[in-house]
């Protein structure tokens, strides 16, 4: 199903054996748009760290009682690889957490997990080992070697950061600006981000469009905003979005048919 992204923030997250915090916010990959992490809001029993959850790790959500299942115990949460509040995430890090929760590398494969067709198939049957938790080596001993070069190269992009970026239209150049980033949409079985928000209101008029992110061509951190191929006029004139609205098929049929694309792809 698709859905908001932005919708469980704040919901209480729920370990195997115990309440662990809420659901602060979401990394997302925006090379391969894909939900790589849940950033939790532990802050009253590991102060001074991110905590992150792989969708792997991630149940289903109770959106009623607006509940994040965890599929570790508190101890397991708490032996992951320590990473400073505010420090990016890098490949040696990434590799040091998988090492932790017996996780396979999602960047090895073809597909968008790797060689696995959603996070939830990625978990192994055996319940996650508790160990003592590994550094991050300044030269990780792995099978997976890192390349220098690319290692600290982030392409993770916090949704509370994107969130209100420029949405400028028409690709390279002088793009013209047609709104800001309200929201994503994600499929929540694959926690493959299929469309960008973008509020294109004018005063006195409001009004929210879907963008597919095929057609996003750039986010840039340092001019804060969004770039798609698609021109301002398609943008502006796209069909309206509502949010309490469910994302269908029916939907999609058109929105891909308004921007001359095929349709959305499934599963």
């Amino acid at each position: 199903m698709l859905r908001s992204l932005a919708e469980p923030e704040g919901y209480r997250l729920h370990a195997t054996d115990d309440e662990i915090g809420r659901c602060r916010d979401f990394l997302i990959d925006d090379q391969q748009w894909a939900v790589r992490y849940m950033v939790a809001d532990t802050r009253t029993w590991l102060p001074g760290r991110k905590v992150l959850v792989s969708p792997a790790q991630l149940g289903t959500p109770d959106w009623a009682a607006q509940r994040l299942p965890v599929a570790m115990t508190r101890e397991q949460l708490e032996q992951s690889p320590p990473l400073d509040e505010d420090a990016p995430v890098s490949r040696r890090y990434e590799q040091a957490f998988n090492t932790a929760h017996g996780l396979p590398a999602y960047w090895l494969g073809s597909g968008l997990w790797g060689d696995y067709p959603a996070p939830s198939t990625m978990m192994a049957p055996q319940e996650m080992y508790i160990e003592p938790a590994p550094t991050v080596p300044e030269e990780p001993d792995t099978a997976e070697p890192v390349d220098p070069a690319v290692d600290d190269r982030v392409h993770l992009r916090s949704l509370r950061e994107i969130t209100g970026y420029d949405v400028r239209a028409g690709g390279d150049g002088e793009a013209a600006k047609v709104g800001r980033l309200k929201d994503v949409i994600v499929d929540d079985e694959r926690w493959a981000v299929r469309y960008l928000v973008v509020d294109t209101s004018r005063l006195p008029f409001s009004k929210q469009v879907l963008l597919p992110v095929e057609l996003v061509t750039d986010v840039d951190w340092a001019s804060r905003s969004v770039r798609t191929e698609a021109t301002e006029a398609q943008v502006e004139e796209a069909p309206a979005f509502d949010p309490a609205e469910p994302v269908n098929a029916r939907m999609e049929a058109v929105l891909y048919d308004y921007y001359g694309r095929a349709h959305a792809r499934v599963g």
